[in-house]
């Protein structure tokens, strides 16, 4: 009697394992055009920033590639505007925001996802609904607000408004909805509180959801021209994208390459800080996803 000698299965993949080619072909050139359009500007103003004065940015002589690069419009933009009070101002915003919003969503979202206390279904959909109203439309109660409170021209009127957002509340909730009901009651038989429940059950296993409220946050507070520049006033309070603006106006002589260079600057930290954290990023979009 003889037996069947069963193949090894191959490690290797195949090309019919990712689909027909001319599928594959089309899903690549979906994903180049989509990479383009993405990175295609921020590669654009790199370079045109590394373009020398007689280069043109714009125009039918215009090339994408500097003939002659030169750090010049860098070193204009520190020369003509305080880079380095800006940058200071947008920490502090940016640091208030983080702080304020990691303490208010997580305790908020930890509360959203206790079942069992009345209100719980009607304050969710409020935080729903809120997210449907633009900025712009609640823009001008904000400014009256922050306004009697003596908030005008200072960092602290910056970051007020946006202390907490509804939207990484419901990021918190369905990451802690997410751990199991039966490691809470384990944790509770073992004489747990609420609060180191909290703190060393809930908290450790969002971390992902953590780094994505983090990074949120970080590009909001950072990237935000419009409130600063209702708010703002005085120079030495300004944050670095409103401040980075002052070099389109005439007194600086308008230098196509030096506001190229300003943007370059302000979008780096963003570049970087999402390299570093990406992995976390990823992994806290899924595990936060909202659940009803």
């Amino acid at each position: 009697m003889t037996t069947a000698v069963r193949r090894p299965r191959r490690l290797v993949p195949r090309w019919r394992d990712y689909g027909r080619p001319r599928e594959l072909v089309v899903r690549y050139l979906l994903l180049l055009l989509i990479l383009g359009l993405t990175v295609g500007p921020l590669l654009w103003q790199l370079l045109a920033s590394l373009k020398s004065t007689g280069e043109d940015v714009f125009g039918a002589n215009a090339t994408l590639l500097p003939r002659h690069p030169t750090l010049r419009a860098y070193r204009e933009v520190f020369e003509q505007v305080p880079v380095a009070t800006y940058i200071r101002n947008s920490l502090i915003v940016v640091a208030l925001s983080i702080a304020s919003q990691l303490v208010f969503s997580t305790t908020a979202g930890y509360m959203l996802s206790k079942p069992g206390w009345k209100g719980r279904r009607a304050v969710w959909v409020v935080l729903v609904a809120s997210m449907m109203f633009p900025f712009e439309s609640i823009m001008v109660s904000l400014f009256l607000s922050i306004r009697d409170l003596g908030l005008v021209d200072n960092l602290v009127g910056v970051w007020l408004p946006g202390f907490v957002g509804a939207i990484n509340v419901l990021l918190m909730r369905g990451a802690f909805l997410a751990v199991p009901r039966e490691i809470e009651d384990s944790a509770m038989l073992d004489g747990a509180g609420e609060w180191q429940r909290f703190r060393h059950l809930y908290l450790p296993s969002a971390w992902g959801a953590i780094t994505v409220v983090v990074i949120n946050t970080f590009i909001s507070a950072w990237d935000d021209f419009l409130w600063p520049l209702i708010v703002l006033r005085s120079e030495n309070h300004m944050t670095l994208t409103l401040g980075l603006s002052r070099l389109q106006s005439s007194s600086f002589g308008y230098d196509q390459r030096v506001v190229m260079a300003g943007s370059v600057i302000s979008i780096v930290p963003v570049l970087l800080l999402f390299v570093i954290t990406q992995r976390w990023f990823y992994k806290g979009v899924s595990s936060g996803a909202v659940k009803l």
